[in-house]
């Protein structure tokens, strides 16, 4: 028991006073003469008798009056902690992914957990409130109990252990304070370990709210699946995490006008594919109807008019290769000699290919500096007679240099499949015995930073990757290299000359680093934004000569189409979804966690953090039994003969 005036205490000395008072008394007795008092003696002795066991009684119970009432006015209390004195910290986070809007018993999750907090915590009390996308710090629940009302969810998910290890970071570094530390979610796996470690300073709760429900369909992804001159085929996948369907609904938007449905049987996992024209500029949306999630409901993508690529060869030797493979229906492919070349035209293309020039220019690698520092690709194939001095005067804008020619015959044989020209789903598996191309000779290379794509057999690189350059070790013509004839040639060349400009994707997830490239020319202070319903924001980009590349990353945050705007000039549509990471309702076992209390009831772990530290005050029984005591001395002075 402790007190919360102490000092009070000090006046139990006044207990001496009736002490005093029974044991001295101040009261003469006078002596009276009576002529026969014998008869008296017996009656005299009983009576003195029953006096002496009142006044002790009357002193126990004056004492016991006194001590009551010294020891309410000392205010004394009991808790399971020394909390009276201490300063208490509440950290609460709230999970409001996606995944909360699954029902529990009284609602969504995120609404009911909300609805729980504002109820047990005192209006008054501070706290720190965090939530996968937002901080609240020392403030209290009447101050952001309509931000509460308002929570929306985010497609900003936080790990188990990100949430956790964000939480703790909310806390003060002061000492001796009580922490608390309160994590309510519906702890969704994600992949990523959950580890608690002891900690004494904090008391953590975890809160596991459940759905009843845990059905949930999704449309899961989207993507071209079969080209041809007329038409495309759209294929869609759809997953489902609960009981089988078999028949489900599936509706294709263009804007706001149906164009297509369709329906599929649903088991776990399933497919279906729409028709479309193929030059037709759609602004998609499919969309399915499931009551369980519904951010993954919807789909949204777009099919653009298709920007052409530049690519400029400057030849010394036959292309008709590289015009096989920039055909006209998704290059502007242009072909020229060193001596013809137009420089002017070097501003305008994405992608340059120096095909086996026996020496590069002065001028010409001035340009081409200035091009590559302006975003664009550069493919280099050196000719067996090189002047090696002007090619290492190109090389060195990119940090390496060729050596010798080694006229030794050798093998391709390595390709890196985790490579960015090679890991888009160029190659169904890795293939380790194939017609291998070979070279009769080849250049040694000497840089710190190049990327090999293909290596020969002796593990020297064949083509090598510096930042936006490609640099060809040995010369493709047929006299000296089989390359041309492999299958290897197509993707290699296609690919470096789709990633010299970055075409939107069919649609983009939310909260990834996306990247795509917009073809056209703005002034040097203009920017692009994008743009839907109202919502403007302008994105992170840099500005090239003949494209600007924009950048997304955190914002949008929204789903949705968004249309690329120059000021009121629309130049293309991208779309935004949202990631699919929790269609999947499967959750984590919290069953062996030992360093936290579990619960599956908001109300149950405040209740649990209350009476921790809840003070019982006692100075109303001490109140109630001073009365007590009064009454029964006034019933023993009264009664008692």
């Amino acid at each position: 028991m402790q007190f919360k005036h102490p000092e009070l205490l000090y006046a139990l000395f006044l207990l001496l006073i009736p002490i005093i008072v029974h044991l001295f008394q101040l009261r003469k007795f006078q002596r009276e003469d009576f002529t026969n008092v014998a008869f008296l003696k017996e009656a005299t002795l009983q009576t003195r008798k029953s006096s002496q066991i009142k006044k002790w009684l009357i002193l126990l119970i004056r004492m016991l009056l006194l001590t009551a009432l010294v020891m309410a006015f000392a205010q004394p209390y009991t808790s399971k902690k020394s909390s009276f004195n201490t300063k208490k910290e509440t950290v609460i986070f709230l999970d409001n992914s996606f995944s909360m809007q699954a029902k529990g018993s009284q609602g969504a999750l995120l609404k009911r957990a909300v609805q729980d907090i504002i109820t047990n915590v005192s209006e008054d009390e501070k706290i720190t409130l965090a939530t996968n996308n937002q901080v609240f710090r020392n403030t209290t629940i009447a101050a952001i109990k309509n931000d509460l009302l308002k929570l929306d969810y985010t497609a900003n998910q936080l790990t188990s252990q990100g949430a956790l290890l964000k939480s703790k970071s909310l806390f003060s570094n002061q000492n001796g304070t009580l922490k608390n530390l309160i994590l309510i979610s519906d702890f969704q796996q994600d992949g990523s370990e959950f580890n608690i470690a002891s900690d004494s300073l904090t008391q953590i709760h975890l809160v596991k709210l459940e759905a009843v429900n845990k059905n949930n369909i999704a449309i899961d992804s989207a993507f071209i699946s079969k080209t041809n001159a007329n038409n495309l085929e759209l294929s869609v996948t759809l997953k489902n995490s609960g009981a089988s369907i078999e028949n489900l609904p599936i509706s294709l938007f263009n804007n706001d006008k149906l164009i297509a449905k369709t329906s599929v049987a649903l088991n776990k996992e399933n497919e279906t594919t729409f028709t479309l024209p193929a030059n037709a500029l759609i602004n998609g949306k499919i969309s399915i109807e499931d009551a369980s999630l519904q951010f993954d409901n919807t789909l949204f993508f777009n099919l653009n008019k298709a920007s052409k690529i530049n690519v400029l060869a400057i030849n010394a030797t036959d292309d008709s290769f590289l015009k096989r493979i920039y055909k006209e229906d998704q290059f502007n492919y242009t072909s020229t000699t060193e001596k013809q070349l137009n420089l002017n035209l070097i501003d305008k293309q994405h992608l340059i290919i120096i095909n086996e020039l026996d020496a590069v220019s002065t001028a010409l690698i001035s340009a081409l500096k200035l091009f590559t520092n302006q975003g664009g690709s550069l493919v280099i194939i050196p000719s067996e007679g090189i002047q090696i001095t002007s090619y290492n005067q190109l090389l060195n804008n990119y940090g390496a240099q060729f050596s010798k020619l080694i006229p030794l015959e050798k093998r391709i044989t390595t390709i890196n499949y985790s490579h960015p020209l090679y890991n888009n789903g160029v190659f169904e598996k890795q293939v380790k015995n194939f017609q291998y191309p070979k070279v009769s000779s080849y250049y040694g290379i000497n840089s710190k930073h190049a990327s090999s794509a293909l290596q020969l057999e002796d593990g020297k690189p064949f083509l090598t990757q510096l930042n936006r350059t490609y640099v060809f070790l040995a010369s493709l013509n047929d006299t000296n290299s089989s390359f041309k004839n492999s299958p290897l040639i197509v993707p290699t060349l296609f690919n470096i000359a789709k990633q010299s400009f970055n075409t939107p994707n069919l649609y983009f997830n939310l909260g990834e680093k996306n990247t795509f490239d917009v073809d056209t020319q703005i002034q040097q202070d203009a920017v692009l934004s994008l743009v839907n319903e109202g919502n403007n924001l302008i994105p992170r980009q840099q500005y090239f000569h003949n494209k600007v590349v924009i950048q997304t990353s955190e914002e949008p945050s929204t789903a949705g189409i968004y249309t690329v705007m120059n000021k009121t000039k629309a130049l293309k549509n991208i779309s935004f979804n949202y990631s699919r990471n929790e269609s999947a309702l499967n959750y984590r076992n919290l069953s062996d966690i030992k360093q936290a209390t579990v619960s599956k009831s908001v109300t149950k772990i405040f209740d649990t953090i209350k009476s921790d530290t809840k003070i019982n005050a006692l100075w109303k029984w001490f109140v109630i039994f001073a009365l007590a005591l009064l009454i029964i001395e006034m019933l023993i002075l009264k009664f008692f003969k």
